[in-house]
């Protein structure tokens, strides 16, 4: 290795930056609304990113992600799903150069719009 491809020392990621990567990405995709607090009981007080609908875990130098969404009314569920797998997966590896495990999509809700009653 020559002295110009050296680091001068070493970056640190904190968990923070890929739950916040993941979820930008995520919402970035048409027709998911919001995400959705993660189910579950005792476990998930102990998990990172609980309470803002997505998981990361790290093993092995490869990033797993798991994320609860709330999509809009009338779309395609398959082919949300799949761009928000493409873009995250694409974010966090163009963004921090980790290699993706997996994303794995969890639809919680529907969202419909409000109807307007008529007096």
């Amino acid at each position: 290795m020559t002295d110009e491809h050296r680091s001068p020392g070493k970056t640190t990621l904190a968990p923070e930056v890929l739950l916040t990567i993941a979820r930008m990405a995520a919402l970035s995709v048409e027709g998911v609304r919001h995400l959705a607090p993660i189910p579950g009981g005792f476990d998930r007080l102990f998990r990172r990113g609980a309470d803002d609908g997505v998981q990361v875990t790290v093993e092995d130098d490869l990033v797993f992600v798991e994320l609860y969404l709330v999509l809009a009314e009338d779309v395609n569920v398959r082919e949300v799903s799949r761009n928000v797998q493409v873009q995250v997966a694409r974010s966090i590896s163009e963004m921090v150069g980790m290699e993706v495990g997996h994303v794995n999509i969890h639809i919680e809700d529907i969202e419909y719009k409000a109807e307007k009653k008529s007096l």
